[in-house]
Parts: C-alpha cells; sequence; structure tokens
C-alpha cells in the first residue's frame, strides 16, 4: 500500500476506515475457506472413490466398514456404512411388515447420511458466493465515499485545480480495486468448488442407491 494511501486512510473519517475494515474482513474469510476447502475437496476426492471402491471389494461386511472407517478420513462414506450396519438383513423370520419397516428406515437412515455428507461438502459455499457478490459493491461505496470526503476537503480550501484533485481520487478508487480483488478469488473458487462438491455428491448418491438395492432389498 502506497504512501499516499495510507495518508488518506489516515485522513478518513469513520466510514472510510469501516470500509477498509470489511474489505479486510472479507479477504481474510475468503481465503480462509478458499484454503481449507481445496485441501477438504483434494483429500475428499482421493479418499472418496476409493472408499467406495474398497467397500465392494472386501468379502465381508464388516471387513468392508473397517476399510471404509481406514480410508475414509472426512466421514463422508462411513455414516453410510454404519446405516447399512443398523439393519439386520438376516430378518428372515420376521413378517413382511417387519422386514419392510427394516428396509424403510435404511432409506431414511441413508438420506440422513447423504444430506450430512453434502452439508460438510458445501460448507463455505454461501460465504464465498456472499463475498464474491458484495465486494464489489463495498469497494465502490468506499470510492464513492472517499471522492466525497475528498471534495469536501478540497473545497474548504478555496481555489481547486485539477492536480488537487487527482491525488485524492485517484486513492479512492483503489477501493474499487480492493474489492474487485477480493471478489474475483471467491467467485472462482465458488465455480471451482461447487463442481468438486457436485461430483462427489453423485458419487454419494450412486452409493447411498447401490447400499440401499443391495441391502434394503434382503431387508425387505
Amino acid at each position: 500500500m502506497s504512501a499516499g494511501m495510507w495518508q488518506w486512510l489516515a485522513e478518513g473519517d469513520t466510514v472510510t476506515w469501516g470500509t477498509a475494515a470489511v474489505m479486510l474482513l472479507m479477504s481474510v474469510l475468503s481465503w480462509v475457506v478458499i484454503l481449507y476447502k481445496l485441501w477438504f475437496m483434494a483429500t475428499a476426492r482421493r479418499n472418496v472413490p476409493q472408499a467406495v471402491d474398497a467397500f465392494w471389494q472386501m468379502p465381508d461386511f464388516e471387513q468392508a466398514q473397517a476399510k471404509v472407517k481406514k480410508l475414509d478420513r472426512q466421514g463422508l462414506v462411513q455414516p453410510m456404512a454404519d446405516a447399512v450396519a443398523q439393519v439386520d438383513s438376516r430378518a428372515a423370520d420376521r413378517s413382511l411388515a417387519q422386514r419392510a419397516a427394516q428396509g424403510q428406515r435404511l432409506m431414511r437412515s441413508l438420506r440422513t447420511a447423504l444430506g450430512a455428507a453434502a452439508s460438510q461438502l458445501q460448507w463455505g459455499q454461501t460465504l464465498l458466493a456472499t463475498i464474491g457478490a458484495t465486494a464489489p459493491f463495498v469497494g465502490l461505496l468506499g470510492t464513492v465515499w472517499g471522492i466525497h470526503h475528498a471534495l469536501g476537503t478540497l473545497a474548504g480550501s478555496g481555489q481547486v485545480d485539477i492536480a488537487q484533485l487527482a491525488g485524492p481520487v485517484g486513492e479512492a478508487l483503489v477501493m474499487t480495486a480492493a474489492g474487485l480483488a477480493v471478489a474475483l478469488p471467491a467467485v472462482l473458487a465458488y465455480n471451482l468448488l461447487g463442481r468438486s462438491a457436485s461430483q462427489l455428491e453423485a458419487v454419494l448418491e450412486g452409493f447411498a442407491h447401490d447400499l440401499h438395492a443391495q441391502f434394503g432389498a434382503d431387508a425387505s
């Protein structure tokens, strides 16, 4: 940040400082979410397909559940395997109504587990979308207010020429550039991470469907 920019902030009022503080907070929050979700998504894109494939390759359900627990570090697949474990698939001696109820409980448990996984995958997306949509307008507010403040200050100094006006106005325009600098990474990350989340949700939905088709049919 240039000395002129520091001087402009130092001479600013509450609105100027408040706008700058909001922009800084938006930037920090955005990058915290971006860096965390980049790590989370990279790990999930590697572990989820491995856990799903390993589940079906195990010779029995107990080994499959243990393998998923080992591979699924983020808990996206494990709750679905746990839901199946709660269903007594050997209930051949039960009535048809009781066995059908088992299949319905499995469906509800899988739906709950899938919803929890989707919430994990979508975490932070609303914040990124909000920052991407509002940061340019916050920066524009800072610019407009900065120009207004500069004009008010120069108006009381007598005759004003273009050289006196160019400095404060140029420094105020930096706020618009700052708003764009905060918004662009948030928008790009929102689109990139949203696509990755959708792909992982599709994998998990397919796994849930296969689990219900296999174990729900046995239960019902």
